[in-house]
């Protein structure tokens, strides 16, 4: 593979074979030593992504970039429907709008550690977690699964979950239009009718943490981010309806590849063009997972309140509030150098730059908030999206760390040490289902978030705003 360096933390595949255009990738050196270990296999991903019809140069992944179904999870990809472009459900991934949501609060970390562990105990409790996961009663009655699917967020709001001062912080105010509940099966809808209200499994999880360090007190400020501040991380997505949409639409598309003329260099990347009915319906398939996303996000932040009035917190004391939520996982009609074209993001972010219409009034001055979640032992970050990711990145960023290990290599790594009590140790309390999903997400099977957010801020995608460290975890 031939690899050319042409900014620090910017490298380059030259076009080669079936590649339509040049790809890009953002690296240090250590990463890309990591990408090396694994022959490349994600950035050989990346290629293939390159050849597909109507791609916008160039092809791109962002530092947490690795092995994922079809596109590198950090692959963006952008695509012309007026020159064939086509749309790709591996582009977006099986979780569709999985994203991340923060809210900040009033509380500093002196004020929660009374009641750490009883928070957890609620939280751990109240919203469910692990493969599968189901709220024991439906918050949400059949009859108006079809609603969320159109409405998202606002769906939530609308019942109860959460005020509509919400909407605003939300990317796409928690809606994706064109949604068409009509393209996701019956299997879908039943897969996700009480699963709003969940975190899942895998990598997803809700953390409380506080601000340990301010980078930019500016932007801090303008997003309402103080050191010592009491904030709440989650993480999760469309859950089982979000995945049987994206396994319907792969099966649908790869037997009709050929009638479109696509050479796929994967199975994986089957896709059709945007502007066929195929890939009209899993736009608007797609469009209602992302809607039922948002909502579910939206409703566990509401149950994230309860939580904390549940142990003593009054909502005045709390004061909890949505600073933004983000998809790491979709397809969007956006405009990039004149151009109206199809970006996908698959694991990564936007991070669009000040002044630009797409961000909320009151963050417009700083550019958008970007959420970098990095392990459940050291941190996270808050960024700020900027001018360079408009103009190199499509709008783009990092979404998270980056897997090193395979979880089979983190279970096995972890079997001799006992992970809960050594978070325990460093003042994290952990509330999980299983000790595999614990040692599956070690700190080590990731990449460290600092040296990722360390390429993206010398790339000039973002600018590091504040650090983030962890106090309680939940996962599945």
């Amino acid at each position: 593979m031939e690899i050319e360096l042409c900014s620090p933390f910017t490298y380059r595949l030259k076009r080669r074979g079936a590649m339509r255009v040049e790809a890009r990738f953002f690296a240090s050196p250590e990463i890309l030593a990591g990408l090396e270990a694994e022959n490349f296999a994600a950035l050989e991903q990346l290629a293939a992504v390159a050849s597909l019809p109507g791609i916008v140069e160039p092809a791109l992944a962002m530092p947490d970039i690795h092995w994922g179904y079809g596109f590198p999870i950090g692959g963006v990809a952008a695509f012309d429907p007026n020159a064939g472009g086509v749309v790709s459900p591996g582009g977006v991934g099986y979780d569709i709008n999985c994203g991340v949501r923060l809210l900040g609060s009033s509380l500093t970390r002196e004020d929660l550690l009374p009641k750490q562990v009883a928070l957890a105990d609620s939280l751990f409790s109240t919203i469910p977690s692990g493969l599968g996961s189901k709220q024991k009663q439906r918050l949400v009655p059949a009859s108006e699964l079809d609603s969320v699917l159109t409405q998202g967020a606002g769906w939530a709001v609308q019942n109860g979950f959460g005020s509509r001062e919400d909407l605003a912080h939300i990317e796409s105010e928690g809606c994706l239009a064109g949604a068409d509940p009509a393209g996701v099966s019956e299997r879908a809808h039943s897969r996700g009718g009480n699963q709003l209200g969940t975190l899942g499994s895998g990598n997803h999880f809700l953390e409380v943490q506080y601000v340990d360090q301010i980078y930019d007190p500016e932007i801090a400020q303008g997003f309402g981010i103080f050191p010592g501040q009491v904030t709440v991380l989650i993480h999760t997505g469309s859950r089982g309806l979000g995945h049987q949409v994206c396994q319907e639409y792969v099966e649908r598309f790869l037997p009709k590849a050929g009638d479109y003329g696509i050479e796929l260099p994967d199975r994986e990347l089957a896709a059709a063009p945007i502007q066929s009915p195929d890939g009209q319906s899993y736009l608007g398939a797609m469009a209602a997972a992302a809607n039922f996303a948002f909502a579910n996000r939206q409703i566990i932040a509401s149950l994230v309140r309860d939580c904390f009035e549940a142990v003593g917190f009054t909502p005045n004391q709390h004061g909890l509030r949505l600073i933004y939520d983000l998809a790491h996982n979709n397809a969007k009609f956006e405009e990039h150098g004149g151009q109206r074209v199809l970006v996908h993001r698959k694991g990564a972010t936007r991070a669009f730059g000040p002044g630009s219409s797409a961000i909320p009034t009151d963050y417009r001055a700083y550019g958008q908030p970007v959420l970098v979640p990095g392990d459940m032992g050291r941190y996270s970050f808050v960024l700020a999206g900027s001018q360079g990711a408009m103009e190199q990145s499509f709008g783009s960023c990092c979404h998270g760390a980056g897997r090193q290990w395979s979880r089979h290599r983190s279970k096995r790594e972890m079997r001799p040490r006992n992970l809960p009590r050594e978070l325990a140790e460093a003042g994290i309390t952990l509330r999980a289902q299983s000790r595999a999903t614990v040692d599956e997400e070690a700190p080590e099977a990731y990449k460290d978030v600092a040296e990722v957010v360390r390429v993206v801020a010398g790339a000039g995608l973002a600018r590091p705003v504040a650090r983030l460290k962890p106090l309680i975890v939940v996962k599945g």
